[in-house]
């Protein structure tokens, strides 16, 4: 994680979501790369890069920016990050900033739409921890200076 410092806190900066967030999404989603095949693929070829943006070809979702590894690979999937915080924060405006957060990210690893409740926030995500697993993540990041 330490090589892909610079460019998470570059992120940061330019998209105003805290850099221990990202590194944790990209802990969780490739463990900094050492998940990915040699070509930066993971889900069985269905996603690309440290942040696992989807890619799956016969659905037409993302194209994929940049290397497997660069700044503007991580800038693409916090930039969807921040598009799930703004669904989220619209389908449920009485939720607090965190609860905005953790719903994000549950959006991010499953799409908005099976984000139903706060209690059930993560009852869809991979492992059925996925924003818990981010936070508890970040946290430790946040401690590492990120």
């Amino acid at each position: 994680m330490k090589g892909h410092k610079p460019k998470i806190q570059s992120v940061s900066m330019s998209t105003g979501m805290p850099a221990p967030i990202i590194a944790g999404i990209i802990s969780r989603e490739s463990r900094a790369g050492n998940a990915l095949d040699t070509n930066g693929h993971g889900d069985h070829g269905n996603a690309f890069g440290l942040m696992q943006v989807i890619i799956q070809p016969s659905r037409k979702w993302h194209t994929p920016h940049g290397a497997w590894d660069s700044e503007e690979h991580i800038l693409q999937g916090t930039e969807i990050l921040c598009f799930m915080f703004n669904v989220i924060q619209k389908k449920f405006p009485g939720w607090t900033a965190n609860q905005h957060m953790q719903g994000a990210l549950a959006a991010y690893n499953m799409g908005p739409d099976n984000v139903t409740s706060f209690d059930a926030v993560d009852s869809r995500t991979t492992g059925r921890d996925y924003s818990n697993d981010v936070l508890a993540r970040a946290k430790y990041f946040k401690r590492c200076g990120f």
